[in-house]
């Protein structure tokens, strides 16, 4: 099974020491004791000893067993071991290059977001009067009146315990809090546990979903996985041809008519899917407005039609996200919810705005987990959601 979560390398195996028993000048042995009944001649420096004066038979007692003295000797002389000091806590690793400079663009896509909060934390006392603003500024951001509430209690909350004096510690503590608050969201999307995974693709217009299809499959094929785009936008002009281009871009295949009925574009591609191998179908639907119910009940009928062909599937229903509508991207969360069943999210145009604290109120009021999140229009500008890489953004 295929996570988007990197796997951490696998150490390779330690090398065999070479042997270096012929190298190796032998080591002295220490001399052993002399036994007891073998005289031992004496040095010039010492008196002659007189012979041992035999005893009668009855006298024979058992031979003494020889003293260690010299291994005692040996012993006393060897100083005692030093325990060594308990090493100090390896560091955290670095992120790698590639996400410290995804973090880079994140960061500077939430700068107007982060920008107005921040300045909550300019001044010298922690009182009412920083709560209110940073309340101001949190409901600013489109955070939502919930989770702006949950995220001030838990942060009094943290003040208390931490007997925090600064707004600088204020701020982190904040930070600590809006990762706690976003990590449900935090959840790999997972290929492999049905061949194939087939993916439902929904959003309204103009939210990015077509160019966010296009990246998904980048990632996608960066990590070796078979994908089959399905054309079934066939309302909107030149939809078919777009996504065309990506996957021509991607090197992948496409089932497209011109035309023809969404249902049944879906249909076959869920079935050419199965017969040609693929790991992932990927099917981009017309754009939809959650007060068109007529059109909604269109997306429920493709739903439909793809589990015709294949009764596990659909295995996945995104909903791509543009960051910027603010708590119309919760309206919209809540009625594709209820339609769908949604999976998974994807945010997209987060950059360039300041209502980035919407994935609060997600968290908050419907958390479905996000996937993804964008920054811009580039193939690196979209990457998987952290929610403490997020929070840390979000606050600057």
């Amino acid at each position: 099974m295929f996570s988007f979560f990197k796997k951490k390398p696998v150490p390779a195996p330690a090398p065999a020491a070479p042997d270096l028993r012929g190298a190796m000048a032998p080591t002295p042995a220490l001399a052993e004791p002399a036994p007891a009944n073998v005289a031992v001649p004496a040095t010039p420096a010492q008196a002659p000893v007189p012979a041992p004066v035999p005893t009668p038979p009855a006298a024979v007692r058992p031979p003494v067993p020889p003293s260690p003295a010299p291994a005692a000797k040996v012993a006393a002389s060897t100083p005692e071991p030093v325990p060594e000091p308990a090493p100090a806590p390896a560091p955290a690793p670095a992120p790698p290059a590639e996400r410290a400079g995804w973090f880079g663009r994140l960061r500077q896509g939430l700068a107007k977001t982060g920008t107005s909060i921040a300045q909550v934390f300019t001044g010298t006392r922690i009182d009412e009067a920083l709560y209110e603003e940073l309340e101001s500024a949190l409901l600013m951001a489109d955070a939502g009146v919930k989770a702006t509430e949950h995220l001030l209690a838990d942060l009094r909350r943290r003040v208390k315990e931490r007997k925090a004096e600064r707004p600088e510690e204020v701020r982190a503590l904040l930070a600590d809090a809006l990762a706690e608050l976003l990590a449900p969201l935090e959840r790999p999307l997972e290929i492999g546990r049905h061949q194939p995974t087939v993916m439902m693709v929904v959003g309204v217009n103009g939210a990015g979903k077509t160019t966010s299809i296009g990246k998904l499959t980048r990632h996608l094929a960066d990590a070796e996985q078979k994908v089959l785009l399905a054309a079934a936008d066939t309302f909107r002009a030149a939809a078919r041809e777009q996504l065309a281009i990506w996957a021509d871009r991607n090197q992948v295949q496409i089932v497209s008519q011109e035309g023809g009925d969404p249902a049944a574009v879906t249909y076959d591609a869920v079935v050419a899917g199965k017969s040609r191998g693929v790991d992932v179908v990927i099917a981009d639907t017309a754009g939809r407005l959650p007060t068109q119910l007529h059109l909604m009940e269109e997306l429920k009928k493709i739903r439909r039609t793809i589990a015709k062909a294949e009764s596990s599937a659909p295995h996945e229903v995104l909903l791509v996200v543009d960051g910027n509508t603010g708590q119309n991207a919760l309206a919209q969360v809540r009625a594709f919810d209820d339609a769908l069943k949604l999976t998974g999210l994807i945010v997209t145009k987060l950059d360039g705005t300041a209502k980035g604290g919407v994935l609060a109120a997600i968290a908050r009021e419907r958390p479905v987990p996000v996937y993804f999140v964008g920054v811009g229009e580039k193939l690196e500008d979209l990457e998987t959601f952290d929610a403490r890489e997020f929070a840390q953004a979000l606050l600057g």
